[in-house]
């Protein structure tokens, strides 16, 4: 069964923070104000009820419950995705519009009233369209608004003189430029909103990769003082009892086979623990990056780990990479680094690949409504081993996975972990780069 150290899901169009909560009261607040211009229209007017106003208030009712539910329905939102902000602010616009008109109707009022019943109703989707979303398509919504409502007009009061026509033409243009300038409004201050926040992401994403950098450093002066520790105490002990054994072996003739024995496999252990160290030493003390490159020291670092794990061998570069931060690469080197040596101390495989490769970003809006260009660099590590259960995954430190993913935590990078008790091991650092 698949395990994946990190998942993460995005909507394909994030709301603007605060905007379905408005929408929310926005609702409630104009259910009651229904309620209110009812009351007042049937009771303090002396408007008398009448069994036209019964379509029209159950249409009203069932708007409302059906706009309520799907405010509230994060399945809704979930299913709908990008359409879904667009649907509810067509549910609220034309709403307002078609009940309003059927009560005009019925029980006309002066023009100057049809224009305060409506405007309010119509002016919040108008402001939630600007907050969300581009000038472009407030205008859309503005007219597109205009449009409707003054085709009702034509629809439910087709009796009304050529004056009064013109006298609705006219409130409604009215009302079209007002929602023009407010939704310019409210969509300039956003984008400087949105412009303010990106400039803060990027510099928070700076702030991140100088705090790696330093953390890199203090780890580099680290592993060069035990570097220098090990050498001056543990491969120098090793050595001088390497050189010990291999004397007493030619100056003290050993007629027991069992002791020629042991004392030859003594003297092998002690070479191969000083070939080790001096192994960990120069990983501790080498810097492949900045001597060789990335291409180059992950193919040594693939080639090595292939040699100790006598495993075969596919390693795939891209032909040219874009320029990386060294922070980026740091984490590249030290995830490769960790997968290929899980690979060679776990996974008990005969293959292993190492893979970089480059792929285009999503095709996604950024804060302010433009595409967002981006490449994703890709780093891969596959082998087909035996994978690893759930319970050392839990434990994490066994597999080193904790590790990879705060270090790909340092750089905004998604880290993937794939497992199958039979196929073997993927691991997938995914890093968008300029």
């Amino acid at each position: 069964m698949r395990q994946r150290a990190e998942s993460r899901r995005t909507e394909a169009t994030p709301l603007e923070p605060g905007l379905l909560t408005v929408f929310r009261v926005y609702t409630f607040l104009r259910f009651g104000a229904m309620v209110l211009i009812a009351s007042v229209f049937l009771g303090g007017m002396g408007v008398p009820f009448e069994l036209k106003f019964i379509p029209t208030a159950t249409m009203f009712i069932l708007e409302m419950g059906i706009l309520i539910v799907y405010l509230y329905s994060s399945w809704i939102r979930r299913r709908l995705g990008p359409a879904y902000l667009p649907l509810a602010l067509v549910i609220a616009t034309l709403g307002p519009i078609i009940e309003m008109r059927s009560v005009f109707a019925v029980a006309p009022i002066d023009h100057l009233g049809e224009f305060w019943l409506i405007f309010p109703f119509l002016a919040i989707p108008v402001i939630l369209c600007a907050w969300q979303y581009s000038l472009r398509e407030v205008v859309l919504c503005s007219l597109g608004t205009a449009a409707l409502d003054l085709s009702l007009v034509l629809l439910f009061q087709p009796d009304l003189t050529h004056f009064d026509t013109v006298l609705s033409g006219g409130s409604i243009l009215t009302r079209t430029l007002f929602f023009l300038v407010i939704g310019y409004v409210v969509s300039t201050l956003m984008n400087g909103q949105r412009r303010q926040r990106r400039e803060l992401a990027e510099v928070h994403r700076k702030l991140v990769r100088y705090t790696a950098t330093l953390a890199h450093l203090a780890t580099v002066r680290e592993r060069n003082r035990l570097a220098r520790e090990l050498h001056d105490t543990l491969a120098h002990t090793l050595s001088a009892l390497a050189v010990e054994l291999d004397a007493l072996s030619g100056a003290w003739p050993l007629d027991s086979p069992r002791a020629r024995a042991i004392l030859e496999h003594a003297l092998e252990t002690t070479r191969s623990g000083l070939d080790e160290t001096r192994r960990a030493l120069q990983a501790l003390r080498a810097s492949p990056l900045e001597d060789l490159g990335l291409v180059i020291a992950l193919e040594n670092l693939a080639k090595s780990a292939a040699e100790r794990g006598r495993l075969n061998l596919s390693f795939t570069v891209p032909d040219t990479l874009p320029e990386l931060s060294p922070e980026v690469e740091q984490v590249l080197y030290r995830v490769a680094q960790e997968a290929l040596e899980n690979v060679v101390l776990h996974a008990e495989a005969s293959t292993v690949s190492l893979d970089l490769c480059l792929q285009p970003g999503r095709d996604a809006p950024g804060d302010d409504g433009q595409p967002a260009n981006g490449t994703i660099l890709g780093l891969t590590v596959t082998d087909d081993g035996g994978g690893y259960r759930p319970r050392e995954r839990e434990k994490g430190d066994g597999l080193g996975i904790r590790g990879m993913q705060e270090r790909a935590d340092l750089i905004g990078a998604s880290l993937t972990v794939e497992s199958e008790a039979t196929r073997g091991t993927i691991v997938t650092l995914l890093v968008e780069v300029p």
